[in-house]
């Protein structure tokens, strides 16, 4: 385990290589699973706030479901989470003509439509963070769904701290990535 800051973080962000494989996978993660996407409180306000901006980019399953019942829900736990169309499918996820699930939220993102990424959770998976009182457990989650993307990620090499660069400093910042790396690559200097 390496401690920066407030953050205590798994040495598998090193030592697991992971590379989306879309193509292999279907983006099986905004489908599978027991719950939506876990929110963040302040995701649910900008959702609210932006929803007729994304609703252009949702499907009419996922519109439906937010309409009748809102655009948040609640896990086994009382976590905030995506609420779910079909009981499976996140009720923002879209399908390409490949059958692909993509993200509404980061389509109109993408359009400039949104100032919402995407929940931050689906942009760091396959990172989860458990938050404790005094810190933040950031640790690798291995899901089946997932195999594509550690074979993926293996074949080039790309360790998951890489992989999810961009998401790491959206979430903590980019002293806190750039301590990240110095660390892990000190601890790869090492070996």
């Amino acid at each position: 385990m390496i401690t920066i800051d407030k953050t205590i973080n798994s040495l598998d962000l090193a030592e697991v290589c992971f590379v989306c494989d879309l193509k292999q996978c279907k983006g099986a993660c905004c489908v599978e699973g027991d719950a939506g996407a876990p929110l963040l409180e302040e995701e649910i306000g900008q959702l609210e706030d932006e929803l007729e901006y994304i609703k252009p980019f949702m499907r009419k399953e996922g519109i439906i479901e937010t309409e009748k019942n809102g655009i948040f829900d609640f896990d086994v736990s009382g976590n905030y989470v995506t609420p779910l169309v079909n009981g499976r499918e996140c009720a923002f996820a879209y399908f390409d003509e490949q059958g692909i699930a993509g993200c509404a939220i980061e389509k109109a993102w993408e359009a400039g439509k949104s100032t919402l990424r995407k929940p931050i959770s689906c942009h760091l998976y396959p990172v989860r963070i458990n938050k404790y009182r005094d810190f933040d457990a950031v640790n690798y989650d291995k899901w089946h769904i997932c195999d594509p993307a550690l074979k993926h990620g293996k074949k080039l090499k790309v360790p998951v701290y890489r992989f999810l660069k961009v998401a790491l400093i959206r979430k903590y910042g980019e002293k806190w990535y750039n301590e990240l790396c110095q660390v892990l690559e000190n601890q790869e200097i090492e070996k």
